[in-house]
Parts: C-alpha cells; structure tokens; sequence
C-alpha cells in the first residue's frame, strides 16, 4: 500500500527524510483495519522526521496520527490516536506502531469512533490531535464556566486556533494574542477579541490557554482571574519560563498539565460540531499524491489551521 513514512532521520531538514512509496499492509492482530479516506498533518510528523520519539531500528516509520475513514463493516469513523498499552503506558500512532498517512490503518476496535454524517471526512480528521487537545483544555481540565472568559495565547497554532473557535461555540468571551497582524485579522474574524501579544485585557478571565510558554506565560499568570486555571499543553517558546509564584499563591491560581484527550471526549467534541455547527479550520487540502506538498505547507510556518491530506485524489 503507499504511505508517507520516515526513512531516515533529518534533524536540519526533515523533509529530506521524508518518502512516499509502498509499505506492507498493516497486520496488528486483534485489531481492525480501517481505510482511510483522509489524514491531517502536525508537528509531531516533522519531529518524528528529526528523529524525536524514533529510533533507527523503527524505521521505516509511516507517519500520522489522525485519520477518518471506514471500517470493514462500512461505518464511517475517525480514529482516536491513542493507544493504551496492557501495562498503563500509552503512545500515539507512528510513535510504535504504523501511523495514519497511508492507504490503511489498524488500530484496536475502541479507538473508532463514529463520524456524525454532518462531517465531512476532511473536517472529521482535523479534530482527533489539535481540536481534541484544545477540548479537553477547555472543558476537562478548565473547567469553563458558562459565560466564562478564555484567553488563548499565540492564535494562529492548530490548538490554539481549535481553542478560539471552541470557546466561541461554548459561549465564552475569548481573547487570543498574537504577533502577527494577519492572524490577529483571523482569529478576530471567528468571534475573538484579538489582541498583541502582552496586551492588557479588558478583564481576568477564568482559562487560559498556554500552548507558547516561556514568552507568554507570565502574561498568562497576569490575566488569570483569582482562581483561574492556566492549562498548558506545550511550550513553542521555551519550556522553563520564569514564574512569580507569588501570584500562584496569592491569586490561588492553578497551573494544569494538559495532553491530547479520551475517546469519550472524541466522540463529545464530534457531537458538539455537528450539533452546533462548528467547522474546523482547514488551512489547506492535498491530494495523496502531493503529500510532500502537504509537509512543505507546514513546515513553512504560515499555517493557519490544518493540513489535510485526501486519500481519495
């Protein structure tokens, strides 16, 4: 079947680690196979290609990790990326077992979900990393309250874009810094109040959404209402920010670790968007046989939303 994998390691230049060519069917035992009809792109791919959560005896490596497709019986799904190992570790696709860039993927029947008819495959296969990420951030971990206040640093990214218009969609006041005019004009034109990063905001809001870190995070901490949360999910700027804990302390604020999601919340969150209407945002679609087109376009930096790959073209 062709694929998109790793063949080797690149840390200067991940795509020329990058090939697409034919690798064996996957034949996981016990697990069902599904044909995928669309795959989106993250970051994690390109790490993948620098050697990041690889080893050389894994290679080749088919990339991935969200897919929609349909399963043998012919009900259409997306696939929840994360597997749960027997002894309570977990892993994600394409970290130990094949990803989702190819003709096929096989997962464990309970990481299938079903995809709401509302959906298309494209929109579905945006939501299982970056949108379920920035649900569980909201809702899990945040604990929004309704009528709350988000603040979303660094708009633009997939999970902070996925945070502007899922905030919106549940009835919060967001706001969402960025450097770049371009993306303030985005984020603001899905329902944000888009403001420069480290801005005064108009009020201290109950979630923020940190996914920059070390640049951000002690603006995070500033607009943190008393009792607030900050939930972080990833840190593009720096891992270890300065932090006044005297504002921790003081303003009872609670600093929250924040990865991917469940199933259950997977399948919550496809609900939501069919219900009430909420589109991922697509920055651009590729045909399978430009899938190395599709990894220039994010590596490039001027991604807004996904990157998603048509199996079908």
């Amino acid at each position: 079947m062709r694929a998109a994998y790793a063949s080797a390691f690149n840390p200067e230049d991940p795509l020329a680690a990058l090939t697409v060519g034919e690798q064996p069917e996957p034949a996981q035992e016990g697990w069902v196979t599904v044909d995928v009809r669309a795959s989106a792109l993250n970051h994690h791919d390109l790490w993948s290609l620098r050697g990041v959560g690889l080893r050389e005896d894994q290679l080749p490596m088919i990339l991935g990790c969200d897919a929609a497709g349909v399963d043998p019986d012919g009900n259409e799904v997306v696939v929840y990326p994360v597997i749960h190992e027997a002894d309570g570790k977990q892993t994600i696709l394409s970290e130990l077992y094949p990803g989702t860039i190819a003709e096929r993927v096989a997962v464990p029947a309970g990481n299938l979900v079903p995809k709401p008819a509302e959906l298309s495959f494209a929109e579905a296969v945006c939501l299982p990393t970056a949108w379920l990420t920035a649900y569980r951030m909201l809702t899990t971990k945040g604990r929004l309250p309704e009528n709350g206040s988000v603040l979303v640093q660094g708009a633009g990214g997939g999970v902070a874009t996925a945070a502007v218009v899922l905030g919106v969609a549940l009835g919060a006041r967001v706001y969402a810094t960025s450097r770049d005019a371009d993306k303030r004009d985005r984020v603001a034109a899905l329902g944000a109040t888009a403001l420069e990063s480290g801005a005064r905001l108009p009020e201290r809001v109950d979630v923020v959404i940190e996914t920059v870190g070390k640049a951000t995070f002690d603006h995070s901490l500033k607009c943190a209402k008393r009792g607030g949360r900050i939930v972080v999910s990833g840190a593009t700027s720096g891992h270890l920010p300065e932090v006044n804990l005297r504002r921790v302390f003081a303003g009872e604020v609670e600093i929250l670790g924040s990865m991917m999601g469940t199933a259950e919340e997977l399948a919550q969150l496809l609900r939501l968007c069919a219900d009430r209407g909420v589109r991922p945002i697509i920055d651009s679609v590729h045909g399978f046989s430009d899938v190395r087109g599709a990894f220039e376009r994010l590596s490039s930096g001027d991604v807004f939303g996904k990157v998603v790959v048509d199996h079908l073209t």
